[in-house]
């Protein structure tokens, strides 16, 4: 290994400079990027039946995505202006800043070979992927038979380059790309919450569906798609989810901050400070601030669990047959309603216990509320609470009406 020379390209860049850190900004030809280029894809991965580890950072390749842009790349409009972006190691990358040239270097370790990073897999994708692969697989399919075709080998992308960003910068990066793109599971952009270094509303309405998802004796275990999409294996266990990890996240964030992004970016720029007291208004109107602010994350999932298993409690055969056709009391309108009443109850329960907002009440306290509300479990249908928004909001006023 001694005589082996790593291999390396040149290409020309631009240095960024923006909060996050410093990137690179190069032109490549898509062939020359799909050389050294690699996708890490986020997946589950079961160890003993249990799904409790994640890997990766990206999408899943998407057959018909790929087929659309096949058929794009070969008209004589097409065009791709916005960024790919790739994550690259330190120790591979070289900037001549003399001539604003970036250089990929293989890196080979020839103590521990298992350290050696090739040329071919140098780049990893973080946004893009399906664009480079639908750019080789029309190049590949064009060669040497349409000659009246774009010459794909010539196709040129605008690249962002990211140096030496480790896990949890490459996932904010991503997420921060896709978060505005309705195409992007937003399941998957709240389950890449969890890489991040600091806290944020996301990452602990995260750890909350996660907790309540994995506990068997939870009321949603095993009910919540965590990446938007069915876990591989539940379905052949017997159970049947019934709410995305967006959803569930959407239901318990409205209870924490107004304001997720700013909160997120407070936490990141003022590394071990606290978000500022919140006023008896703020409180009122989101009744576990006190808590996300006080970094009490464990107390937030106990409360919003108890109620829910109040609500289980309450309607118990609906709550069973929640999978059932029609039913919409553990679906996203049902959902939706109760985790909205989950604040008028809370703070109604806490007064007249004469307690503050913050305090874990069991799942028993809520009996004496729930025992009023004139909703039979065959109820819950989409007869009575049509899908959409319109059924949502007429369940929430018919359980709101009990606590006047």
């Amino acid at each position: 290994m001694g005589s082996y020379v790593p291999k390396e390209i040149k290409v020309p860049a631009l240095k960024v400079e923006q909060p996050l850190g410093d990137f690179y900004v190069s032109v490549m030809g898509a062939k020359q990027l799909n050389s050294i280029a690699w996708v890490d894809v986020r997946r589950m991965a079961g160890e003993r039946g249990e799904i409790d580890r994640y890997l990766g950072v990206q999408r899943h390749i998407s057959p018909e995505r790929i087929k659309k842009i096949k058929q794009y790349v070969k008209t004589k409009e097409a065009t791709f202006p916005t960024s790919i972006i790739v994550a690259v190691p330190e120790k591979c990358t070289f900037w001549d800043e003399d001539t604003n040239a970036i250089i990929f270097r293989e890196y080979i370790d020839e103590e521990e070979p298992g350290n050696n990073v090739y040329l071919d897999d140098i780049a990893k994708i973080l946004d893009g992927q399906h664009r480079l692969r639908g750019l080789k697989e029309a190049d590949e399919e064009l060669d040497g038979i349409d000659e009246d075709s774009n010459d794909l080998s010539k196709f040129q992308l605008n690249v962002a380059i990211f140096v030496g960003a480790d896990i949890a910068q490459q996932a904010n990066i991503f997420a921060t790309v896709n978060l505005a793109q309705t195409k992007v599971n937003r399941s998957l952009v709240y389950d890449l919450a969890e890489y991040s270094k600091s806290r944020s509303p996301q990452k602990t309405c995260h750890y909350t569906a996660v907790a309540l998802d994995k506990n068997e004796k939870s009321p949603f275990f095993k009910s919540i798609k965590r990446l938007g999409t069915a876990t591989p294996g539940r379905k052949e266990e017997g159970f049947k989810e019934t709410l995305t990890q967006a959803t569930f996240v959407d239901g318990l964030i409205q209870h924490i901050t107004a304001d997720e992004v700013s909160d997120r970016d407070f936490l990141i720029r003022n590394a071990g400070k606290k978000l500022r007291i919140p006023t008896e208004s703020e409180k009122d109107k989101m009744v576990l601030r006190d808590l996300f602010v006080n970094e009490e994350d464990t107390l937030i999932a106990k409360i919003y669990w108890a109620y829910f298993q109040a609500v289980a409690n309450r309607w118990p055969e609906a709550w069973e047959r929640s999978s059932d056709k029609g039913n919409i009391i553990k679906k996203t309108n049902g959902y939706r309603a109760f985790a909205k009443f989950f604040g008028d109850l809370y703070k109604t329960a806490c007064h007249d216990k004469g307690e503050r907002l913050g305090v874990l009440l069991p799942s028993s306290d809520y009996k004496q509320y729930f025992d009023k509300i004139n909703i039979d479990d065959y109820d819950f249908n989409v007869d009575t609470y049509p899908p959409g928004t319109t059924g949502e909001t007429k369940l929430y006023r018919d359980l709101l009406q009990y606590l006047s």
